[in-house]
């Protein structure tokens, strides 16, 4: 479901990208990127974005957190 839900993401106005993370005891982390606060909506309001969010929660997670932040700058070094 997350790959079906990331290839949806990719083909929304203001998707920007995506990052995600499992430990070897489940815990999983993934972050979308986008353009705006409507960008955003778009994605939450996708009819079949909300069909994977609730059989997530009737399946697959016991609980989440979601969390909406604003990325002011980014630094790297390779």
């Amino acid at each position: 479901m997350a790959a079906a839900m990331g290839e949806i993401a990719k083909t929304l106005p203001g998707y920007i990208g995506i990052e995600s993370t499992r430990d070897a005891d489940g815990f999983a982390i993934t972050v979308s990127y986008w353009e705006s606060e409507e960008a955003i909506k778009g994605w939450r309001e996708h009819a079949k974005h909300a069909i994977a969010q609730k059989i997530g929660k009737e399946r697959w997670y016991e609980d989440y957190i979601l969390r909406v932040a604003k990325v002011e700058r980014q630094y790297g070094f390779k």
